[in-house]
Protein backbone atom coordinates (compact mmCIF):
# COMPACT_ATOMS: atom_id res chain seq x y z
CA UNK A 1 0.00 0.00 0.00
CA UNK A 2 1.13 3.40 -0.70
CA UNK A 3 2.16 6.34 1.75
CA UNK A 4 -0.85 8.19 1.52
CA UNK A 5 1.17 11.09 3.32
CA UNK A 6 3.06 11.37 0.00
CA UNK A 7 1.62 12.27 -3.45
CA UNK A 8 0.56 9.26 -5.91
CA UNK A 9 -2.37 7.87 -7.57
CA UNK A 10 -4.49 4.81 -6.61
CA UNK A 11 -4.76 2.25 -8.89
CA UNK A 12 -8.86 1.88 -9.79
CA UNK A 13 -10.64 -1.01 -8.94
CA UNK A 14 -13.76 -2.37 -10.67
CA UNK A 15 -16.02 -5.33 -12.12
CA UNK A 16 -18.17 -4.56 -15.35
CA UNK A 17 -15.19 -2.56 -17.58
CA UNK A 18 -12.44 -0.84 -17.02
CA UNK A 19 -10.27 1.83 -19.33
CA UNK A 20 -6.63 3.53 -18.85
CA UNK A 21 -5.81 5.99 -21.37
CA UNK A 22 -3.54 8.93 -21.46
CA UNK A 23 -6.57 11.81 -21.34
CA UNK A 24 -9.24 12.16 -19.11
CA UNK A 25 -11.78 12.93 -22.00
CA UNK A 26 -11.04 10.13 -23.74
CA UNK A 27 -11.21 7.69 -20.57
CA UNK A 28 -14.68 9.21 -20.27
CA UNK A 29 -15.69 8.63 -24.00
CA UNK A 30 -14.68 4.85 -23.51
CA UNK A 31 -16.81 4.21 -20.54
CA UNK A 32 -19.75 6.15 -21.98
CA UNK A 33 -19.35 3.46 -24.78
CA UNK A 34 -19.24 0.40 -22.56
CA UNK A 35 -22.18 1.70 -20.97
CA UNK A 36 -24.25 2.34 -24.07
CA UNK A 37 -23.63 -1.60 -25.15
CA UNK A 38 -20.59 -1.05 -26.69
CA UNK A 39 -17.79 -3.65 -26.25
CA UNK A 40 -14.07 -3.35 -25.15
CA UNK A 41 -12.94 -2.95 -29.74
CA UNK A 42 -15.60 0.03 -29.79
CA UNK A 43 -14.55 2.00 -26.42
CA UNK A 44 -10.99 1.64 -27.77
CA UNK A 45 -12.16 3.12 -31.17
CA UNK A 46 -13.80 5.82 -29.91
CA UNK A 47 -11.49 6.65 -27.15
CA UNK A 48 -8.76 6.24 -29.73
CA UNK A 49 -9.80 8.82 -32.30
CA UNK A 50 -10.69 11.34 -29.60
CA UNK A 51 -6.99 11.17 -28.87
CA UNK A 52 -6.04 12.41 -31.78
CA UNK A 53 -7.85 15.85 -31.17
CA UNK A 54 -6.98 15.88 -27.43
CA UNK A 55 -3.48 14.89 -28.16
CA UNK A 56 -2.42 15.93 -31.59
CA UNK A 57 0.92 16.40 -31.14
CA UNK A 58 1.43 12.51 -30.17
CA UNK A 59 -1.41 11.05 -32.91
CA UNK A 60 -4.31 11.36 -35.33
CA UNK A 61 -5.84 10.14 -38.70
CA UNK A 62 -2.95 10.59 -40.39
CA UNK A 63 -1.16 8.20 -38.59
CA UNK A 64 -0.64 4.42 -38.08
CA UNK A 65 -2.11 2.05 -35.15
CA UNK A 66 -1.55 -1.43 -34.09
CA UNK A 67 -4.01 -3.84 -31.59
CA UNK A 68 -3.85 -7.27 -29.98
CA UNK A 69 -7.01 -8.48 -29.14
CA UNK A 70 -8.72 -11.17 -27.18
CA UNK A 71 -12.37 -11.50 -28.29
CA UNK A 72 -13.02 -13.41 -24.61
CA UNK A 73 -11.11 -15.33 -22.58
CA UNK A 74 -11.34 -18.87 -24.56
CA UNK A 75 -10.40 -17.31 -27.62
CA UNK A 76 -6.72 -16.37 -29.15
CA UNK A 77 -5.17 -13.23 -29.03
CA UNK A 78 -4.84 -12.07 -32.38
CA UNK A 79 -2.43 -9.03 -33.76
CA UNK A 80 -4.02 -6.35 -35.96
CA UNK A 81 -1.67 -4.45 -38.06
CA UNK A 82 -3.07 -1.14 -39.26
CA UNK A 83 0.01 0.43 -40.41
CA UNK A 84 0.94 2.26 -43.59
CA UNK A 85 3.31 1.58 -46.68
CA UNK A 86 5.55 3.38 -48.34
CA UNK A 87 4.05 4.97 -51.66
CA UNK A 88 4.96 2.59 -54.86
CA UNK A 89 7.47 5.12 -56.16
CA UNK A 90 9.69 5.38 -53.09
CA UNK A 91 13.00 4.71 -53.77
CA UNK A 92 15.80 4.64 -51.71
CA UNK A 93 18.81 5.28 -54.06
CA UNK A 94 17.34 8.34 -54.91
CA UNK A 95 17.52 9.84 -51.29
CA UNK A 96 21.20 8.80 -51.31
CA UNK A 97 22.09 10.14 -54.38
CA UNK A 98 20.51 13.57 -53.02
CA UNK A 99 23.46 12.90 -50.35
CA UNK A 100 21.01 11.55 -47.31
CA UNK A 101 22.05 9.02 -45.02
CA UNK A 102 18.58 8.17 -43.51
CA UNK A 103 15.27 9.55 -44.50
CA UNK A 104 14.93 13.57 -42.71
CA UNK A 105 12.69 13.51 -40.20
CA UNK A 106 10.40 17.15 -41.58
CA UNK A 107 10.33 15.80 -44.95
CA UNK A 108 7.62 14.81 -47.32
CA UNK A 109 10.15 11.61 -47.96
CA UNK A 110 9.39 10.77 -44.13
CA UNK A 111 5.62 10.53 -44.84
CA UNK A 112 4.24 7.06 -45.56
CA UNK A 113 0.34 6.05 -46.32
CA UNK A 114 -1.79 6.38 -43.00
CA UNK A 115 -3.06 3.17 -41.78
CA UNK A 116 -4.98 3.71 -38.45
CA UNK A 117 -8.42 4.84 -40.04
CA UNK A 118 -8.11 1.35 -42.30
CA UNK A 119 -7.04 -0.45 -39.01
CA UNK A 120 -9.96 1.05 -37.33
CA UNK A 121 -12.64 -0.08 -39.42
CA UNK A 122 -11.58 -3.30 -39.51
CA UNK A 123 -11.29 -3.77 -35.64
CA UNK A 124 -14.89 -2.38 -36.19
CA UNK A 125 -16.13 -4.58 -38.32
CA UNK A 126 -14.70 -7.82 -37.17
CA UNK A 127 -15.10 -7.27 -33.42
CA UNK A 128 -17.14 -4.32 -32.84
CA UNK A 129 -20.91 -4.38 -31.48
CA UNK A 130 -22.22 -0.65 -32.42
CA UNK A 131 -22.52 1.35 -35.97
CA UNK A 132 -19.13 3.49 -36.61
CA UNK A 133 -21.73 6.48 -36.44
CA UNK A 134 -21.96 5.58 -32.79
CA UNK A 135 -18.60 5.03 -32.30
CA UNK A 136 -16.55 8.17 -33.79
CA UNK A 137 -19.42 10.15 -32.74
CA UNK A 138 -17.62 11.70 -29.47
CA UNK A 139 -14.68 12.39 -31.40
CA UNK A 140 -16.67 14.56 -34.48
CA UNK A 141 -18.27 16.06 -31.34
CA UNK A 142 -15.37 17.21 -29.68
CA UNK A 143 -13.15 17.94 -33.24
CA UNK A 144 -16.43 20.51 -34.15
CA UNK A 145 -16.92 21.74 -30.03
CA UNK A 146 -13.26 22.00 -29.21
CA UNK A 147 -10.88 20.63 -26.13
CA UNK A 148 -9.80 22.31 -23.52
CA UNK A 149 -5.34 22.04 -23.55
CA UNK A 150 -4.35 19.75 -21.39
CA UNK A 151 -1.23 20.16 -19.09
CA UNK A 152 1.19 17.87 -20.12
CA UNK A 153 0.06 18.35 -24.07
CA UNK A 154 0.37 22.08 -23.66
CA UNK A 155 4.04 21.19 -22.62
CA UNK A 156 4.61 19.22 -25.41
CA UNK A 157 2.79 21.62 -28.02
CA UNK A 158 5.09 24.53 -26.57
CA UNK A 159 7.94 22.20 -27.19
CA UNK A 160 7.85 21.14 -30.42
CA UNK A 161 6.29 24.13 -32.28
CA UNK A 162 9.15 24.44 -34.91
CA UNK A 163 7.70 21.17 -36.24
CA UNK A 164 5.25 22.12 -38.13
CA UNK A 165 5.48 23.39 -41.60
CA UNK A 166 3.13 25.60 -44.17
CA UNK A 167 -0.96 25.09 -43.54
CA UNK A 168 -0.01 22.64 -39.90
CA UNK A 169 0.94 25.70 -38.46
CA UNK A 170 -2.18 27.32 -39.49
CA UNK A 171 -4.52 24.68 -38.25
CA UNK A 172 -2.28 23.93 -35.08
CA UNK A 173 -0.92 26.93 -34.29
CA UNK A 174 -3.06 30.00 -33.03
CA UNK A 175 -1.51 33.56 -33.45
CA UNK A 176 1.32 31.34 -34.58
CA UNK A 177 2.27 30.20 -30.85
CA UNK A 178 1.11 26.48 -29.12
CA UNK A 179 -2.02 26.90 -27.16
CA UNK A 180 -1.90 27.72 -23.38
CA UNK A 181 -3.28 25.37 -20.48
CA UNK A 182 -7.14 25.40 -20.87
CA UNK A 183 -7.20 27.08 -24.26
CA UNK A 184 -9.92 25.28 -26.43
CA UNK A 185 -8.08 23.38 -29.29
CA UNK A 186 -10.91 22.83 -32.60
CA UNK A 187 -10.39 20.56 -35.59
CA UNK A 188 -13.59 21.36 -37.81
CA UNK A 189 -12.04 19.59 -40.96
CA UNK A 190 -11.18 16.55 -39.17
CA UNK A 191 -14.93 16.41 -37.90
CA UNK A 192 -16.04 16.51 -41.50
CA UNK A 193 -13.16 13.70 -42.35
CA UNK A 194 -14.76 11.40 -39.65
CA UNK A 195 -18.04 12.38 -40.51
CA UNK A 196 -17.74 10.85 -44.08
CA UNK A 197 -15.63 7.61 -42.41
CA UNK A 198 -18.82 7.29 -40.51
CA UNK A 199 -21.12 7.22 -43.33
CA UNK A 200 -18.61 5.30 -45.80
CA UNK A 201 -16.32 3.25 -43.90
CA UNK A 202 -12.77 3.10 -44.60
CA UNK A 203 -13.77 4.54 -48.23
CA UNK A 204 -14.76 8.09 -46.72
CA UNK A 205 -11.39 8.34 -46.28
CA UNK A 206 -8.79 6.49 -49.02
CA UNK A 207 -11.05 7.67 -51.59
CA UNK A 208 -12.65 10.70 -52.72
CA UNK A 209 -12.64 14.08 -51.69
CA UNK A 210 -10.50 13.08 -48.45
CA UNK A 211 -7.90 11.36 -50.28
CA UNK A 212 -7.48 13.90 -52.98
CA UNK A 213 -6.95 16.47 -50.44
CA UNK A 214 -3.75 14.64 -48.38
CA UNK A 215 -2.69 13.38 -52.45
CA UNK A 216 -2.71 16.92 -53.55
CA UNK A 217 -1.34 18.26 -50.52
CA UNK A 218 1.62 16.00 -50.69
CA UNK A 219 2.65 15.87 -54.04
CA UNK A 220 2.91 19.88 -53.89
CA UNK A 221 4.94 19.49 -51.30
CA UNK A 222 7.60 17.27 -53.60
CA UNK A 223 6.24 13.63 -52.36
CA UNK A 224 5.44 10.53 -54.49
CA UNK A 225 2.37 9.76 -53.43
CA UNK A 226 -0.44 8.37 -55.30
CA UNK A 227 -4.77 8.24 -55.33
CA UNK A 228 -3.71 4.35 -56.03
CA UNK A 229 -1.42 4.24 -52.37
CA UNK A 230 -4.27 5.38 -50.36
CA UNK A 231 -6.94 3.10 -52.07
CA UNK A 232 -4.48 0.16 -51.71
CA UNK A 233 -4.27 1.14 -47.77
CA UNK A 234 -5.18 -2.27 -46.19
CA UNK A 235 -4.59 -3.62 -42.40
CA UNK A 236 -3.72 -7.06 -42.15
CA UNK A 237 -3.40 -9.58 -39.01
CA UNK A 238 -1.09 -11.60 -37.62
CA UNK A 239 0.33 -14.43 -34.50
CA UNK A 240 1.55 -12.32 -31.51
CA UNK A 241 4.88 -13.31 -30.61
CA UNK A 242 5.31 -14.24 -26.90
CA UNK A 243 8.68 -15.08 -24.43
CA UNK A 244 8.43 -16.00 -20.94
CA UNK A 245 10.06 -14.12 -17.35
CA UNK A 246 9.88 -15.42 -14.73
CA UNK A 247 6.75 -17.77 -15.10
CA UNK A 248 5.11 -14.81 -16.72
CA UNK A 249 4.61 -14.65 -20.35
CA UNK A 250 4.58 -11.51 -22.82
CA UNK A 251 2.68 -11.01 -25.81
CA UNK A 252 4.03 -8.60 -28.25
CA UNK A 253 2.78 -7.70 -31.65
CA UNK A 254 4.95 -8.91 -34.74
CA UNK A 255 7.45 -7.24 -37.32
CA UNK A 256 6.99 -4.42 -38.70
CA UNK A 257 6.82 -3.70 -34.90
CA UNK A 258 9.56 -3.45 -32.47
CA UNK A 259 8.03 -6.02 -30.04
CA UNK A 260 10.92 -8.68 -30.53
CA UNK A 261 13.48 -6.27 -28.73
CA UNK A 262 10.70 -6.44 -25.77
CA UNK A 263 11.25 -10.13 -25.87
CA UNK A 264 15.14 -10.11 -26.32
CA UNK A 265 15.78 -7.49 -23.43
CA UNK A 266 13.64 -10.28 -21.23
CA UNK A 267 15.94 -13.33 -22.54
CA UNK A 268 18.77 -11.07 -21.63
CA UNK A 269 18.03 -10.49 -18.25
CA UNK A 270 17.05 -13.77 -17.31
CA UNK A 271 20.81 -13.92 -17.09
CA UNK A 272 21.13 -11.62 -14.30
CA UNK A 273 19.94 -11.68 -10.75
CA UNK A 274 18.14 -8.19 -11.45
CA UNK A 275 15.74 -9.07 -8.03
CA UNK A 276 19.16 -8.96 -6.10
CA UNK A 277 19.94 -5.48 -7.23
CA UNK A 278 18.55 -2.42 -5.87
CA UNK A 279 15.28 -1.53 -7.75
CA UNK A 280 16.37 2.23 -8.04
CA UNK A 281 19.78 1.73 -7.49
CA UNK A 282 23.63 2.16 -10.53
CA UNK A 283 23.96 -1.27 -10.89
CA UNK A 284 20.62 -2.13 -12.40
CA UNK A 285 20.06 0.98 -14.24
CA UNK A 286 23.82 0.00 -15.98
CA UNK A 287 22.59 -3.44 -17.09
CA UNK A 288 19.37 -2.65 -17.91
CA UNK A 289 21.03 0.09 -20.21
CA UNK A 290 23.61 -2.45 -21.26
CA UNK A 291 21.23 -4.54 -22.50
CA UNK A 292 19.31 -2.46 -24.13
CA UNK A 293 21.95 -1.49 -26.29
CA UNK A 294 22.35 -4.61 -27.73
CA UNK A 295 19.20 -5.81 -27.93
CA UNK A 296 18.61 -1.80 -29.96
CA UNK A 297 21.10 -2.87 -32.02
CA UNK A 298 19.71 -6.34 -32.84
CA UNK A 299 16.37 -4.35 -33.89
CA UNK A 300 18.14 -2.12 -35.92
CA UNK A 301 19.49 -5.25 -37.80
CA UNK A 302 16.78 -7.29 -38.39
CA UNK A 303 13.15 -5.57 -37.29
CA UNK A 304 11.87 -4.74 -40.87
CA UNK A 305 8.19 -5.44 -42.85
CA UNK A 306 7.46 -8.90 -41.74
CA UNK A 307 7.85 -9.97 -45.82
CA UNK A 308 11.24 -8.69 -45.61
CA UNK A 309 11.85 -9.34 -41.33
CA UNK A 310 13.88 -13.14 -41.99
CA UNK A 311 15.90 -13.34 -38.98
CA UNK A 312 13.51 -12.06 -36.16
CA UNK A 313 13.70 -15.69 -34.83
CA UNK A 314 17.70 -15.97 -34.70
CA UNK A 315 17.23 -12.16 -32.63
CA UNK A 316 14.20 -14.02 -30.10
CA UNK A 317 16.56 -17.29 -30.28
CA UNK A 318 18.15 -18.05 -26.11
CA UNK A 319 21.43 -18.97 -27.56
CA UNK A 320 21.52 -15.51 -29.00
CA UNK A 321 20.43 -13.98 -25.60
CA UNK A 322 23.02 -15.55 -24.29
CA UNK A 323 25.86 -14.52 -26.17
CA UNK A 324 25.27 -11.31 -26.12
CA UNK A 325 24.81 -11.02 -22.00
CA UNK A 326 28.74 -11.66 -22.69
CA UNK A 327 29.59 -8.40 -23.83
CA UNK A 328 28.28 -6.85 -20.82
CA UNK A 329 30.71 -5.43 -18.04
CA UNK A 330 28.96 -4.91 -14.92
CA UNK A 331 30.21 -1.64 -13.97
CA UNK A 332 31.42 -0.27 -17.75
CA UNK A 333 29.46 1.38 -20.25
CA UNK A 334 29.62 0.04 -23.62
CA UNK A 335 30.64 3.01 -25.99
CA UNK A 336 29.10 1.59 -29.85
CA UNK A 337 27.13 -2.09 -29.50
CA UNK A 338 27.45 -2.64 -33.15
CA UNK A 339 30.89 -3.42 -33.47
CA UNK A 340 30.87 -5.83 -30.50
CA UNK A 341 28.13 -7.37 -31.46
CA UNK A 342 28.69 -7.84 -35.12
CA UNK A 343 29.95 -11.40 -35.00
CA UNK A 344 26.97 -12.67 -32.95
CA UNK A 345 24.82 -11.27 -35.45
CA UNK A 346 26.48 -11.35 -38.46
CA UNK A 347 5.95 11.36 -28.48
CA UNK A 348 2.54 8.26 -28.99
CA UNK A 349 -0.90 7.32 -27.43
CA UNK A 350 -1.99 4.21 -25.94
CA UNK A 351 -4.95 2.70 -24.47
CA UNK A 352 -6.22 -0.71 -23.21
CA UNK A 353 -10.21 -1.65 -22.21
CA UNK A 354 -11.57 -4.64 -20.93
CA UNK A 355 -15.07 -4.83 -21.12
CA UNK A 356 -17.81 -7.06 -19.10
CA UNK A 357 -17.63 -10.57 -20.93
CA UNK A 358 -13.97 -9.66 -20.72
CA UNK A 359 -13.37 -8.96 -24.21
CA UNK A 360 -9.38 -6.55 -23.89
CA UNK A 361 -8.37 -4.61 -26.32
CA UNK A 362 -4.41 -3.51 -25.96
CA UNK A 363 -4.13 -0.44 -28.59
CA UNK A 364 -1.22 2.05 -29.77
CA UNK A 365 -1.87 5.16 -32.12
CA UNK A 366 0.56 7.31 -33.04
CA UNK A 367 1.82 10.15 -35.72
CA UNK A 368 5.87 8.95 -34.83
CA UNK A 369 7.58 12.19 -33.69
CA UNK A 370 5.99 15.33 -32.05
CA UNK A 371 3.30 16.58 -34.96
CA UNK A 372 4.62 13.63 -36.97
CA UNK A 373 6.40 14.76 -40.32
CA UNK A 374 5.16 18.62 -39.44
CA UNK A 375 2.88 18.29 -42.71
CA UNK A 376 -0.87 18.72 -42.79
CA UNK A 377 -3.43 18.19 -45.73
CA UNK A 378 -4.23 22.06 -46.98
CA UNK A 379 -8.16 21.45 -46.85
CA UNK A 380 -8.98 18.71 -43.93
CA UNK A 381 -5.58 19.88 -41.99
CA UNK A 382 -4.83 16.19 -41.25
CA UNK A 383 -1.38 15.66 -39.58
CA UNK A 384 1.06 13.70 -41.12
CA UNK A 385 3.01 11.03 -39.63
CA UNK A 386 6.99 10.56 -40.55
CA UNK A 387 6.81 6.86 -39.98
CA UNK A 388 8.98 6.75 -43.18
CA UNK A 389 11.96 8.08 -40.57
CA UNK A 390 11.73 4.40 -39.48
CA UNK A 391 13.11 3.12 -42.86
CA UNK A 392 17.20 2.13 -43.95
CA UNK A 393 18.80 3.55 -46.77
CA UNK A 394 20.85 1.05 -46.59
CA UNK A 395 21.45 -1.01 -50.07
CA UNK A 396 20.26 -4.54 -49.17
CA UNK A 397 19.24 -4.02 -45.52
CA UNK A 398 15.80 -5.60 -44.72
CA UNK A 399 14.12 -2.35 -43.80
CA UNK A 400 15.72 -0.51 -46.71
CA UNK A 401 13.15 2.06 -47.75
CA UNK A 402 11.09 0.59 -50.80
CA UNK A 403 7.76 1.53 -52.44
CA UNK A 404 4.90 -0.39 -51.05
CA UNK A 405 6.99 -1.65 -48.22
CA UNK A 406 5.96 -0.66 -44.53
CA UNK A 407 8.72 0.51 -42.01
CA UNK A 408 9.97 -0.92 -38.96
CA UNK A 409 7.89 0.47 -35.93
CA UNK A 410 8.94 1.90 -32.53
CA UNK A 411 5.14 1.37 -31.18
CA UNK A 412 3.79 -2.24 -30.04
CA UNK A 413 0.98 -3.24 -27.63
CA UNK A 414 1.44 -5.65 -25.00
CA UNK A 415 -0.18 -8.03 -22.60
CA UNK A 416 0.60 -10.76 -20.18
CA UNK A 417 -0.39 -14.16 -19.39
CA UNK A 418 0.10 -16.46 -16.11
CA UNK A 419 -1.05 -20.36 -16.45
CA UNK A 420 -2.57 -19.94 -19.91
CA UNK A 421 -4.91 -16.51 -19.19
CA UNK A 422 -4.25 -13.27 -20.23
CA UNK A 423 -4.23 -11.82 -17.16
CA UNK A 424 -3.10 -7.60 -18.16
CA UNK A 425 -3.36 -5.61 -21.96
CA UNK A 426 -0.74 -3.24 -21.08
CA UNK A 427 1.58 -0.26 -23.21
CA UNK A 428 4.52 1.65 -22.65
CA UNK A 429 4.76 4.90 -24.71
CA UNK A 430 7.56 6.82 -25.65
CA UNK A 431 8.74 6.62 -28.88
CA UNK A 432 11.92 3.91 -29.21
CA UNK A 433 12.00 3.60 -25.23
CA UNK A 434 8.36 0.85 -24.99
CA UNK A 435 10.08 -2.13 -25.67
CA UNK A 436 12.84 -1.04 -22.50
CA UNK A 437 9.83 0.58 -21.27
CA UNK A 438 7.76 -3.25 -21.16
CA UNK A 439 10.86 -5.03 -20.09
CA UNK A 440 11.26 -2.94 -17.26
CA UNK A 441 7.35 -2.80 -16.12
CA UNK A 442 7.44 -6.62 -16.41
CA UNK A 443 10.70 -6.64 -13.93
CA UNK A 444 9.24 -4.14 -11.64
CA UNK A 445 6.53 -6.18 -10.97
CA UNK A 446 8.05 -9.98 -10.93
CA UNK A 447 11.33 -9.04 -9.59
CA UNK A 448 10.07 -5.84 -7.14
CA UNK A 449 6.85 -6.91 -6.35
CA UNK A 450 5.37 -3.64 -6.94
CA UNK A 451 1.65 -3.65 -8.05
CA UNK A 452 0.91 -2.12 -11.80
CA UNK A 453 0.33 1.60 -10.34
CA UNK A 454 3.72 1.09 -8.40
CA UNK A 455 5.40 -0.31 -11.59
CA UNK A 456 4.57 2.39 -13.86
CA UNK A 457 5.09 5.13 -11.12
CA UNK A 458 9.11 3.81 -10.84
CA UNK A 459 11.19 6.17 -11.88
CA UNK A 460 12.78 5.28 -15.56
CA UNK A 461 16.10 5.54 -17.28
CA UNK A 462 17.09 5.00 -20.63
CA UNK A 463 20.37 4.56 -22.83
CA UNK A 464 18.83 6.62 -26.02
CA UNK A 465 21.41 6.85 -28.68
CA UNK A 466 24.45 7.61 -26.78
CA UNK A 467 23.02 9.11 -24.41
CA UNK A 468 22.02 7.69 -20.53
CA UNK A 469 18.70 9.78 -19.62
CA UNK A 470 17.62 9.59 -16.35
CA UNK A 471 14.14 10.72 -14.76
CA UNK A 472 14.86 12.94 -11.23
CA UNK A 473 13.01 10.17 -9.47
CA UNK A 474 16.76 8.90 -9.32
CA UNK A 475 19.01 9.59 -6.44
CA UNK A 476 21.66 11.99 -7.67
CA UNK A 477 24.29 9.33 -6.83
CA UNK A 478 23.05 7.35 -9.45
CA UNK A 479 23.90 9.61 -12.03
CA UNK A 480 27.24 10.46 -10.73
CA UNK A 481 28.10 6.54 -10.50
CA UNK A 482 26.39 6.13 -13.83
CA UNK A 483 29.00 9.01 -15.39
CA UNK A 484 31.85 7.03 -13.54
CA UNK A 485 30.81 4.24 -15.18
CA UNK A 486 31.05 5.81 -18.84
CA UNK A 487 27.67 6.66 -19.54
CA UNK A 488 26.86 9.84 -21.13
CA UNK A 489 24.23 11.22 -18.69
CA UNK A 490 21.30 13.33 -19.64
CA UNK A 491 18.44 14.60 -16.75
CA UNK A 492 16.07 14.66 -19.88
CA UNK A 493 13.76 18.09 -19.55
CA UNK A 494 10.11 16.16 -19.58
CA UNK A 495 9.56 12.60 -18.63
CA UNK A 496 10.14 9.26 -19.55
CA UNK A 497 7.46 8.04 -21.83
CA UNK A 498 4.08 7.38 -20.31
CA UNK A 499 1.87 3.49 -19.28
CA UNK A 500 -1.06 2.17 -18.82
CA UNK A 501 -2.37 -1.14 -17.62
CA UNK A 502 -5.54 -3.03 -16.64
CA UNK A 503 -5.02 -6.46 -14.48
CA UNK A 504 -7.86 -8.73 -14.61
CA UNK A 505 -8.24 -10.45 -11.44
CA UNK A 506 -8.88 -14.00 -11.51
CA UNK A 507 -11.78 -13.48 -8.86
CA UNK A 508 -13.31 -10.44 -11.41
CA UNK A 509 -11.84 -7.77 -10.16
CA UNK A 510 -10.21 -5.38 -12.64
CA UNK A 511 -7.23 -3.27 -11.81
CA UNK A 512 -6.35 0.25 -13.68
CA UNK A 513 -3.41 1.78 -13.73
CA UNK A 514 -2.26 5.06 -15.69
CA UNK A 515 1.06 6.80 -15.59
CA UNK A 516 1.20 10.11 -13.76
CA UNK A 517 3.31 11.06 -16.41
CA UNK A 518 0.14 11.66 -18.81
CA UNK A 519 -2.68 13.58 -18.19
CA UNK A 520 -5.02 10.96 -18.22
CA UNK A 521 -6.55 8.09 -15.60
CA UNK A 522 -8.08 4.86 -15.26
CA UNK A 523 -11.76 4.64 -15.10
CA UNK A 524 -13.94 1.77 -14.60
CA UNK A 525 -17.43 0.93 -13.51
Amino acid sequence: MRDFHLPGRSAVFATNGMVATSHPLAAATAIDILKAGGNAADAAIAAAVLLGICEPQMTGIGGDMFALIQKDPTANVVALNGSGRAPVAANAAALRDAGHGTVPLHSVDAVTIPGAIDGFCTLAKDFGALPLKDTLAPAIHYARAGVPVAPKVAFDWAQNTQALQGSARDKYLTAGAAPKIGQLFAAPGQAEVLERVASEGRDGFYTGAVAEDMQTSLRAAGGCHSLEDFAATKSTYGTPLRASYKGIEMLEHPANGQGATALLMLNMMKHFDIAAMAPFGTERAHIEAEISKLAYDARNRFIADGDYASRVDHMMAPETAAQLVGLIHPNRAMADPHGLSEAIHKDTIYITVVDKNRMAVSLIYSIFHAFGSGLASDHFGILFQNRGAGFSLEAGHPNELAGGKRPMHTIIPGMLAEGGRITMPFGVMGGSYQSNGHARFLSNMVDFGLDPQKAIDAPRCFSDAGTMKVERGYGPQVAQELSEMGHKVEIPTGPIGGAQAILIGADGVLQGASDPRKDGCALGY
